[in-house]
């Protein structure tokens, strides 16, 4: 999802123009990037935490390279969701992967069940064939 997909989402639940929800979505931004840069912490109770926090210098490694890197010690931003959040997050994904995994389940029976019936299939199609194919000759023939 995107930016522009929020932008949407928002202007159709609050019945706002696309150009008002896209300014209220990018108010939110920066106001939460606001709040981090002067307090290095907003809670959002029943979302989450974003939080500045201090990564400690280390060695990593160039992933295109291989080659060691040193890296400064630096601030970073990290978000720790909410009780609320992982608990939804968890029930609803769990629902939509058991609704995928019983689609799967009937389309590989499908599949199966397809694939025992192709032979007869093809008898059919060829016997439609041989019967198409001296119609055709007929044809031809009181065409001249």
């Amino acid at each position: 999802m995107t930016k522009k997909d929020v932008i949407r989402l928002v202007s159709e639940k609050t019945k706002l123009s696309q150009q008002e929800a896209k300014e209220v979505v990018q108010k939110t931004f920066e106001s939460i990037i606001e709040v981090l840069v002067k307090d290095g912490r907003i809670e959002l109770r029943n979302f989450g935490v974003f939080e500045v926090k201090m990564r400690q210098a280390r060695t990593a490694r160039n992933p295109r390279s291989g080659e060691e890197v040193w890296v400064e010690e630096h601030e970073t931003v990290a978000f720790k969701p909410g009780k609320m959040m992982v608990a939804k997050v968890q029930r609803d994904r769990t629902k939509k992967n058991a609704k995928k995994k019983t689609a799967a389940k009937v389309a590989t029976k499908a599949a199966k069940a397809t694939k025992t019936a192709k032979p007869a299939t093809k008898a059919v199609k060829t016997t439609a064939k041989a019967v198409k194919a001296p119609a055709k000759a007929a044809k031809k023939t009181h065409a001249r």
